[in-house]
């Protein structure tokens, strides 16, 4: 499998960690890899057509990344309450049976899939709460440059990165959170082994460097700053036309542009990816890979194996993970 990376080309491939385990996505396919604690590795793999590939109106700059961060946290949401699943068969499998014996019937797709939007809906809501408007409100009250649009936004972006920067560092104490950024380590080395052009296999993913700069960590932080450029200009204009802005005025316009501040970020991360190895590149990317040292930890070789069998599967490998009994146990879990 010596598919060497090119950025100019649609063959990209990215994840995202899980519960004792690795989402992959490449061009059409998702598939989630998940150690059981028997040991065994479930695999899922799914059919995944991007809007853009659909639609060539979402091809376009800005609007694509727009587009692929809801589509990444929709995929990400169904492929983590999939691990968690599995994470807790094992468990709990006494209590998933009737007092007959037989296996409890798996939910309906549609309860599935209200559930999935009520969660995202969920997650929406409180990340937007919480970085978002929380920073707005503390500046708008605690400081007194509420007319001045630089300022302002330079102050509430400071507050929402030391946010997202103490809430890093709280959970990266977690035992379950370290074992996660570990899973996180090992995506990065199976990327960067698939990228390199290396075969995938847990010996060539183990000798990569888990600091990737594509990474979702790195892409936050880049939503962040950029959003503080944005909407500095947007405050200038709101000041000239209304003459005066507050709190509820910033909330009012500065959530509807979240979108486009993903999508200039996505853009912004694109091209640095590219020209990460050129010295400007290295500098530009370096603060993103900084933040990795919280949100990666070092995997060991069974978590590398696990992400190098996701990646192989995402990339249109069949691999027989499950014997009869683990085959039982997988369509007891899944809905699909």
């Amino acid at each position: 499998m010596k598919n060497k990376f090119d950025a100019t080309k649609p063959m990209a491939v990215g994840g995202q960690a899980v519960l004792e385990g690795v989402m992959m996505r490449s061009p059409g396919m998702v598939a989630t890899a998940v150690r059981r604690a028997n040991g065994e590795i479930v695999v899922k793999k799914e059919p995944q057509v991007s809007l853009a590939e659909k639609y060539s109106i979402f091809k376009l700059p800005i609007l694509r990344g727009a587009v692929g961060l809801i589509e990444m946290m929709v995929i990400g949401i169904r492929t983590l309450n999939f691990s968690a699943e599995v994470a807790m068969h094992d468990v709990e499998k006494e209590n998933r049976t009737n007092g007959d014996g037989h296996v409890k019937k798996a939910p309906s797709s549609t309860k599935e899939s209200f559930k999935l939007a009520a969660t995202v809906i969920f997650s929406l809501t409180v990340g937007v709460a919480v970085f978002f408007v929380t920073p707005l409100a503390v500046t708008t009250f605690f400081f007194d440059v509420e007319q001045q649009p630089l300022w302002f936004n330079l102050i509430a972006g400071g507050i929402r990165i030391g946010l997202l920067l103490g809430y890093l560092a709280a959970i990266s104490m977690l035992k379950d959170i370290k074992r996660l950024f570990q899973y996180h380590g090992a995506e990065h080395k199976a990327v960067f082994a698939f990228e390199r052009g290396e075969s995938l296999t847990v010996a060539a993913a183990g000798r990569q460097i888990r600091f990737h700069p594509r990474c979702g960590t790195s892409f936050l932080l880049i939503v962040m700053c950029v959003a503080i450029g944005l909407f500095s200009v947007l405050d200038v204009f709101l000041l000239k036309w209304l003459g005066h802005i507050n709190v509820l005025t910033r909330i009012a316009t500065h959530l509807p542009l979240i979108p486009l501040v993903g999508g200039v970020s996505y853009e912004f991360i694109r091209a640095s990816a590219k020209r990460s190895e050129t010295a400007i590149g290295r500098i530009v990317v370096a603060p993103g890979l900084w933040l990795q040292k919280i949100t990666t930890k070092e995997p060991d070789e069974s978590q590398l194996e696990v992400a190098v069998v996701a990646l192989r599967c995402a990339l249109g490998e069949e691999y027989e993970t499950t014997s009869p009994m683990q085959r039982a146990a997988l369509e007891e879990i899944s809905v699909n």
